[in-house]
């Protein structure tokens, strides 16, 4: 199988492909696009319409609950215990009454793991327990260290049917970015916390590198399989179980799917107990009826309102509220104010191009934080010019009748008339005269290094 690599210029309005058969590809130059794809019996190609398709700004990647995860799963093919999602505490009893198992399992539904021990997930023996604990666990704020102190609000539930479970393993396949493939991770340690156990036995993962001409091979899989230790009797339905997870992966273009745990149960079947998939949200455009998946109730509503006006933006735990343009920028300008001494209260990337629209929306956003005290912006004017920057950035500050200190640190484009723009505004800018000098500057007016 050959991987086939076409790159793409624009050099005087004309056009010029490349094509490169090779196992590994440096990354091509500045300005250069790259479209893999690869031959094979099953031929999926990513046309040049997808490539060069626009990547909106407010995206990041995309979670779903578990018993989504699971309907997916179950469509390839993926063994996975009967279960109904429940709203209500009568939807819960009559969801356990469907079943009709000795025992079924009420589960929290939140965008994090470790829901068993913060009291998300309970057996239950009856339809009417089944409803007790529902009506317990609705509305219970989940605190686990995925969520934070901050913790989740339970508005659903996963009633399932209870297993005879022998064993608990751990199945994983995530994007290596050091391999630049897909990697299926395995480990006899199911249902614990699996980066605790990669700090404390490495040895006790096993890893299998997967190359995309041909997807993961028989062989892989039962590979794997042996690793786990798994019974002869049961090589033949693993093998199948496994590359039934892969084209799940791949079909869906997820980040990341998990299965902790994956049981092994007393008839000798493979369920998925749990499932946890994250998707890439540039390939979202492929995939309707996943966007459809989304649940805004589980993303900080900040980050939500920013994804509204194109806006990048990741709350953080700081006080000085950070309005950059360019990621590499923002990341840097975060960096300083650490080392300033202060701490970032979020990542903001208003991009190259934002209007005064976009700047007054970002400021709407960082004044909805209670905890920002003061904020630096850090902008290079190329596409954003300096002058059309400073002239959205005093209109923000007089409409939203901002409070808290504002630093600026403006360089390029018309620099000189953005500086006298803030200057005349009447308000009380604080400007920098470069990055180091504006971090300085931010962390003291909130409140001085930590």
């Amino acid at each position: 199988m050959a991987a086939v690599s076409w790159c793409w210029r624009s050099n005087n309005n004309s056009l010029f492909f490349l094509i490169l058969i090779r196992n590994s590809l440096r990354p091509c130059p500045h300005f250069w696009f790259r479209v893999h794809f690869y031959v094979s019996n099953d031929v999926k190609i990513l046309t040049l319409a997808d490539c060069f398709r626009p990547k909106r700004k407010n995206e990041t990647s995309m979670k779903i609950h578990e018993y989504q995860a699971k309907a997916i799963l179950a469509r390839y093919g993926v063994t996975t215990p009967r279960g109904e999602v429940a709203f209500t505490k009568e939807e819960a009893r009559e969801a356990a009454q469907r079943l009709k198992s000795h025992i079924c399992v009420v589960k929290a539904q939140i965008h994090a793991g470790g829901r068993g021990k913060a009291g998300g997930v309970k057996l239950a023996r009856s339809a009417d327990e089944a409803a007790d604990i529902a009506g317990h666990i609705l509305g219970m704020k989940l605190v686990t260290p995925q969520t934070g102190p901050a913790g989740r609000i339970v508005k659903r539930l996963l009633i399932e049917e209870g297993l005879d479970i022998k064993r608990e393993l751990y199945l994983g396949l995530l994007v290596d970015r050091a391999s630049s493939r897909v990697v299926f991770m395995a480990s006899t340690a199911g249902g614990m916390e699996i980066e605790e156990v990669a700090k404390e036995n490495p040895a006790a993962i096993l890893r299998e590198t997967i190359h995309p001409a041909v997807g993961l091979q028989a062989y892989q899989a039962r590979k794997i399989a042996f690793g786990l230790g798994l019974p002869i009797e049961v090589m033949n339905y693993a093998t199948p179980f496994l590359q039934a997870l892969y084209r799940a992966f791949t079909d869906t273009d997820a980040s990341l799917l998990e299965i902790n745990p994956c049981v092994l149960t007393g008839d000798g079947k493979l369920v998925a107990l749990d499932a946890k998939m994250t998707f890439d949200d540039n390939a979202l455009f492929r995939h309707k009826e996943l966007r459809e998946l989304r649940d805004l109730d589980e993303e900080d509503p900040l980050e939500v309102e920013a994804s509204k006006y194109g806006l990048n933006y990741i709350k953080l735990d700081g006080s000085v509220a950070c309005m950059v343009n360019g990621a590499g920028l923002a990341m840097a300008t975060m960096d300083i104010i650490k080392y300033a001494g202060g701490s970032p209260a979020n990542f903001l990337d208003v991009g190259g191009g934002a209007s005064a629209e976009q700047v007054k929306n970002a400021f709407r956003i960082l004044m909805n934080d209670p905890a920002v005290k003061a904020v630096f912006i850090n902008i290079f004017g190329g596409i954003l010019r300096c002058d059309v920057l400073a002239t959205g950035v005093v209109a923000a500050a007089k409409d939203l009748h901002l409070k808290v200190p504002i630093v600026v640190r403006m360089e390029g484009t018309n620099v000189e008339v953005g500086q006298q723009i803030l200057r005349d505004s009447g308000l009380n800018f604080t400007i920098a005269k470069d990055m180091k000098d504006g971090a300085q500057k931010v962390v003291a007016l909130a409140g001085g290094a930590r």
